[in-house]
């Protein structure tokens, strides 16, 4: 039945995109080589082993040592399998080789060899072929040696398989990290119009891959492929891939170290082999034996393998070696007590990319500031640029880019705070769970204060005007919209907090994910809670401008959802178990590529290489800024029109909004534009339309101001002003201008 279940996953297993698909010759391997239990009469250095389907032969390279004198042992094999346990025998060392092996030798066997295995074996019939293609495989091999006379346990050796195939792939981190420079340049040239969508879409796929990566950072029992598919955005949490060696994992230790940090550095070797045994791949290993099952099987296959080796023992090219090994190596050892087991969430995922845990936000702090740098040096160049071309130009556009670029730097500072507000509220108040370091709390605590002050100043600064004017203004004002409009600029006027609510979502579900740590079943309940809300606002309230960007934001919740809902066949107390936990994780790794993909489109089509149906567009909308420049919408810029005119109704105040009391003579024609500065009202800057022309009624070329009304066609057809703008009410009782019915068409 369950290599049932196994076939059933392989298709869905090759549609996770960080799978290679070049051929490669079917093997497995040792991946990792540790302890389970203190080292009494046997002492490892190296031990890889590799076994070939293709001719059935297995590849050694092994160093050990025995050193403890007059020791009877019976050695226990146990393969694990996702759970399963196809190979469990014992068998007595002491009836083997004519009793070579009985006491056991103390002395070093150091060697390589390729040695084929007899087809009377059948090892190939007992493999099954799909164990050889399954990403990520979760199987170790377990040798326990127990003395015969006293019971007592005196080695065991735990060794995880793998066969090569893995959904974590240096090619993966690249293509998304191109996807995002695309993104990010996309975003760089549009971002001279605040109307542009590809600055908000940089946004929602850092933020795509952000959340894909921090959901593997939970108290869970992930399967061990949906952990490796969510190192490939480990990048976008400012987590790159290191060493032991590498410069700023080394100076993060030495500045830990001497600031009260007593934690350890990251390990030299494979992440897997510090994994608590409860936990993917080990998946709850049984109990040590403690009898002994000796079976023909076992007896058959050592004394095979004893005929092709030399009497005594130790095979032909085996140098030995006359010094005795006073240490393990590198092979660590992991016990249930050990404090270098690595625990479900954080510590597991920094260390799969070779972060030690307690490095984690340091290393996220140091990106931050390199991003600073980056960000501020750009900026200032590009203000050098501007001003620069400002002096030798006399263009009207030039120099309105110019007295906007302040804003427009701001608006660029505020992104990059956007981005960065996941990792950083991650993986600071984590490090306040570790007190390991004063420094890097210190550190912490500064970055966070900092990157949430300015975003609730700006946050602040939105509101008070949306609430003392209305929010409207915060549409047509182009210098408020330029610094700001990352928050708001995406959504309806009525909308305008959308963001605002999108960011208080991101921090809660930071805080479950820093601080309950030590319960998974919170985490998960109380993230589904939050991503439920969110996708339950856009559906019912489609705060966003037009119907596309309501579809997309909507598909990207939803996805949200599903995964965080099957996160919880990933919860420790379940015990679900390992196969459909592998199927799972790899469902998720699939919805997550398929997002990857719509927004790779989306992408495309901000870059005008795809072209979105027009249905998808369709959806009144303020003015933009870049039609209240065009048009003459501007407060902040001297010398511009300043009556912006809104799409939507908005109530007229009936003490203002009465007829004007001007003569015809001061009445603007189709031949006159009658814009006044002084007057802060204009016709939008065009000429009206002929049908548009003013003309006093019949045989009248005087009024008195009870009788004066305007009008398109005749005198008997009154019409009356148009609203005042929602930002300057005060324009109106000084115009001079005609008014304007929003339903008629107008030519600009």
């Amino acid at each position: 039945m369950h290599v049932a279940w196994m076939r059933r996953l392989t298709p869905l297993l090759f549609l996770v995109p960080a799978v290679q698909v070049y051929a490669r010759d079917n093997s497995l391997f040792t991946s990792s080589v540790t302890y389970c239990s203190e080292p009494d009469a046997l002492l490892i250095q190296q031990f890889d082993v590799t076994y070939f389907q293709k001719n059935s032969s297995i590849w050694f390279n092994i160093s050990a040592a025995s050193v403890e004198p007059n020791v009877n042992v019976s050695a226990n094999v146990l393969l694990n399998a996702y759970g399963m346990h196809p190979v469990n025998f014992t068998l007595d060392l002491c009836s083997l080789f004519h009793g070579a092996l009985c006491p056991l030798p103390t002395y070093n066997f150091t060697g390589s060899d390729s040695v084929p295995l007899p087809s009377s074996l059948g090892v190939n019939e007992k493999i099954p072929s799909i164990t050889f293609k399954i990403p990520d495989l979760e199987a170790f091999v377990q040798l326990t040696l127990t003395d015969v006379n006293t019971g007592q346990l005196k080695a065991c050796v735990q060794a995880t398989l793998s066969n090569g195939w893995s959904a974590h792939q240096v090619a993966v981190e690249w293509a998304t990290g191109a996807l995002g420079l695309l993104a990010l340049l996309s975003a760089i040239w549009h971002s001279r119009s605040p109307d542009a969508l590809a600055p908000y879409r940089l946004f929602d796929l850092l933020y795509l891959f952000q959340w894909a990566a921090s959901i593997a950072l939970l108290d869970l029992n992930y399967s061990s492929v949906y952990v490796a598919f969510a190192t490939n955005f480990s990048w976008a949490l400012g987590l790159f891939p290191a060493s032991t060696t590498s410069p700023i994992q080394l100076s993060i230790n030495n500045m830990r170290h001497l600031t009260g940090g007593n934690m350890a550095d990251a390990s030299s070797g494979s992440a897997v082999a510090l994994v608590n045994r409860q936990l993917s791949p080990y998946n709850a290993v049984a109990a040590l034996p403690t009898s002994y099952q000796t079976t023909n099987l076992a007896r058959e296959t050592l004394v095979t393998l004893g005929n092709l080796t030399t009497p005594g023992l130790i095979p032909r090219n085996f140098p030995s070696s006359v010094q005795e090994l006073d240490n393990a190596g590198t092979v660590q050892l992991v016990t249930a007590t050990s404090g270098n087991v690595l625990q479900a969430g954080v510590p597991i995922y920094v260390e799969y990319v070779g972060i030690a845990t307690a490095n984690a936000f340091m290393t996220i702090f140091l990106v931050a500031l390199m991003l600073l740098a980056i960000l501020t040096a750009s900026l200032a160049l590009g203000y050098g640029i501007v001003v620069l071309a400002g002096r030798r130009t006399k263009y009207t556009d030039l120099l309105r880019r110019r007295e906007l670029y302040p804003a427009f730097a701001y608006a660029w500072l505020l992104r990059v705070c956007l981005v960065a507000v996941t990792p950083v509220s991650i993986f600071a108040m984590y490090q306040w769970t570790l007190k390991d370091s004063w420094l890097s709390v210190l550190l912490s605590v500064l970055l966070f204060l900092g990157l949430l002050g300015f975003l609730l100043l700006s946050i602040f600064h939105v509101v008070r005007l949306a609430l003392r004017a209305t929010p409207y203004a915060l549409y047509t004002r182009p210098k408020t919209i330029t610094a700001y409009g990352p928050l708001f600029a995406l959504y309806r006027p009525e909308r305008y907090f959308s963001g605002m609510l999108f960011l208080v979502s991101i921090l809660v579900k930071a805080i479950f994910t820093a601080f309950a740590q030590a319960n998974g079943e919170v985490q998960v309940i109380s993230i589904l809670v939050v991503e439920c809300a969110v996708l339950a606002y856009l559906l019912f309230l489609r705060p966003h401008k037009t119907k596309g960007a309501d579809i997309l934001a909507i598909y990207l919740a939803l996805t949200r959802v599903i995964c965080t809902g099957l996160l919880i066949a990933f919860i420790q107390n379940l015990h679900v178990a390992a196969i459909p936990r592998v199927a799972i994780g790899v469902v998720i790794a699939v919805i997550i590529s398929i997002a990857v993909i719509v927004m790779f489109i989306n992408t495309l089509v901000n870059l005008s290489l795809i072209r979105v149906p027009a249905r998808f567009r369709r959806r009144k909308a303020p003015p933009s800024v870049v039609s209240t420049l065009e048009k003459g919408g501007n407060e902040d810029v001297p010398g511009r029109p300043r009556n912006p005119t809104p799409e939507r109704n908005i109530p007229l105040d009936t003490t203002i909004n009465q007829p004007y009391l001007e003569s015809p003579s001061e009445t603007t024609t189709e031949e006159h534009s009658n814009y006044s500065e002084e007057s802060g009202s204009t016709t939008l800057g065009s000429l009206l339309p002929r049908r548009w022309s003013l003309q006093p009624s019949a045989g009248s070329h005087s009024r008195t101001p009870s009788q004066s009304q305007y009008s398109s066609t005749s005198a008997s057809s009154p019409r009356h002003s148009h609203p005042p703008s929602p930002l300057y009410p005060h324009s109106a009782s000084h115009s001079r201008h005609p008014t304007i019915d929003e339903h008629e068409p107008i030519t600009f």
